[in-house]
C-alpha cells in the first residue's frame, strides 16, 4: 500500500492527523496507541468541518489546563528523548520517531546558533508536536502504508509570530527542514507549512512529484486551522496500491513499483583507489539507493573512474556536499532518471543455522524470487567456521 499526500495548501501535524482518520484510521485505536508513550493530560478530538466548501475531518490535541499546571513549562531533548525510549510503542515507530523529532530539534539549534540540547518546546507546543508525529508514523502502520509520496509543498508567504518575535514564512526552521524539497509559494499570507509538517513530510515522503500511478482504494481530507476563501486549507491524503493493465484489459497488482531517482556522477583520475571503499559506505549511510564505480578512459588516454552514486532528490545535496568533500572530485552532473523495481519484502525465517533474513520479490503472478541476505551467509560462516559457498548452498542461494 502507498499514500500520496497532495500539500496544495501545506502540511501541518494537524492537519496529517485529520486527513489520516479521515481515511479510516479509527479514533480510539489511534488513542489507545498513543497511550503507549508516557504523555497525559491532552485530549484527541475529532470533528468533520468544511474548508472552502469541502468536508474535511479536523483533528485537535486538546490540553487539558490542570495537567499544564503539574508539568514542567518547556522539553529539551534528552526529556522527549527519555519519553520516546521508555515508551511501549513498537521498535520500529520509536526509531522513527526518534530520527524525526532528532531532525526537528537540529534545525531549530542551527536557526538559533545554539546546542541541540539548549533547544526547548514550551509545554503546549511539546505535547502537540508528540502526538502529531507519534500518531502520524501510527496512523500510517494501521492503514498499511509502505511508502509514502508527496506533491511540492506549498509553503504559504507572510509572517508568523513565534516567542522570539515576528518571522517571514517559511519559518526559518521549517526552511532547514525543507531542504531538498521542492517547495513553491501561493497568494495565501499564512504559515501553511509548520516546522512539524515540514519535518514529518521530508522525513517520510520517498518522492516530491506527480501522483504516482496507482488503483486509488480510500482517500481522506485533514483541514488546517483557518477557513480560506477561494482555495480549501486542507491536505488531501490518496491511498491506493500501484496498479498495471494486463493484456486482457484487467487491473492487476503490478509485478514492478516505479518512481523517480536522482543520478549524480563525477569522473575522477587523480585520487587513492583506497579511498573509494571508505566514500562509498558514507554515501550509503546518508542515503544513497546506490553507489557504483566505472572504468573510463579520460583525455589524453588518462584511465579513470566515474563515480555513480543514485538517490531520492530530498538526499542530492547532503551527498554531493560528501563527494566533493571526500574526493578530489572538483564538480559533479546530476540528473533526473526513472526506474521501476520489483517489489519486495525482508522475512526471518528458522534454519539450521539460526534465524535469518530472506528477501522475497514478487512478480505479479504471485511468482517469487527469494534470497538470503549476505551478511547473514557471512555471519554464519564466521560463526561456524564454514566455507561461505557451503553456507550460501546451504540455504538455497
Amino acid at each position: 500500500m502507498i499514500a500520496y499526500f497532495n500539500c496544495f495548501s501545506g502540511i501541518s501535524g494537524d492537519m496529517l492527523l485529520g486527513a489520516l482518520v479521515d481515511a479510516g484510521v479509527p479514533l480510539e485505536e489511534l488513542k489507545r496507541r498513543l497511550s503507549c508513550l508516557p504523555v497525559r493530560g491532552y485530549e484527541l478530538k475529532a470533528s468533520k468541518v468544511k474548508r472552502a466548501g469541502i468536508v474535511a475531518t479536523k483533528v485537535d490535541v486538546v490540553l487539558k489546563r490542570s495537567a499544564v499546571s503539574r508539568q514542567p513549562s518547556a522539553k529539551k531533548w534528552k526529556d522527549i528523548e527519555k519519553i520516546i525510549i521508555t515508551s511501549t510503542l513498537a521498535k520500529e515507530i520509536k526509531q522513527k520517531g526518534l530520527s524525526i523529532f532528532k531532525r526537528l530539534f537540529e534545525a531549530e539549534a542551527k536557526v538559533h546558533g545554539r546546542e541541540i540540547q539548549d533547544i526547548h518546546l514550551h509545554e503546549l507546543g511539546a505535547v502537540d508536536c508528540i502526538v502529531d508525529i507519534f500518531g502520524t508514523l501510527i496512523g500510517l502502520d494501521i492503514l498499511g502504508i509502505d511508502a509514502v509520496y508527496s506533491s511540492p509543498v506549498n509553503v504559504g508567504s507572510g509572517n508568523v509570530k513565534t516567542e522570539h518575535g515576528l518571522l517571514p514564512v517559511p519559518a526559518p526552521a521549517t526552511v532547514q527542514l525543507l531542504k531538498g524539497v521542492p517547495v513553491y509559494s501561493a497568494d495565501i499570507l499564512f504559515e501553511l507549512t509548520t516546522p512539524t509538517g515540514a519535518v514529518l513530510i521530508s522525513s517520510l515522503a520517498k518522492r516530491f512529484s506527480s501522483i504516482p500511478e496507482m488503483k486509488i482504494l480510500k482517500t481522506g481530507t485533514g483541514a488546517g486551522n483557518k477557513d480560506f476563501k477561494g482555495q480549501p486549507n486542507a491536505l488531501t491524503m490518496i491511498v491506493g496500491e500501484q496498479s498495471a493493465v494486463s493484456g486482457r484489459g484487467v487491473l492487476q497488482y503490478a509485478p514492478t513499483i516505479a518512481e523517480e531517482i536522482m543520478i549524480i556522477e563525477t569522473n575522477i583520475d587523480d585520487m587513492n583507489p583506497q579511498a573509494y571503499e571508505y566514500v562509498m559506505e558514507k554515501l550509503f549511510k546518508e542515503g544513497a539507493l546506490d553507489v557504483f564505480l566505472t572504468q573510463i578512459i579520460m583525455k589524453k588516454g588518462r584511465p579513470g573512474i566515474k563515480l555513480s552514486v543514485l538517490c531520492n532528490e530530498k538526499e542530492k545535496e547532503e551527498l554531493i556536499d560528501i563527494i566533493l568533500n571526500e574526493t578530489t572530485s572538483i564538480g559533479v552532473r546530476f540528473y533526473k532518471a526513472e526506474r521501476k523495481i520489483l517489489r519486495r519484502e525482508i522475512k526471518s525465517v528458522k534454519t539450521k543455522y539460526g534465524r535469518v533474513d530472506i528477501k522475497i520479490l514478487h512478480f505479479g503472478d504471485k511468482r517469487q524470487k527469494k534470497s538470503v541476505e549476505y551478511e547473514d551467509c557471512k555471519r554464519i560462516a564466521k560463526k561456524y567456521n564454514l566455507p561461505l559457498l557451503e553456507v550460501m548452498k546451504a540455504l538455497g542461494q
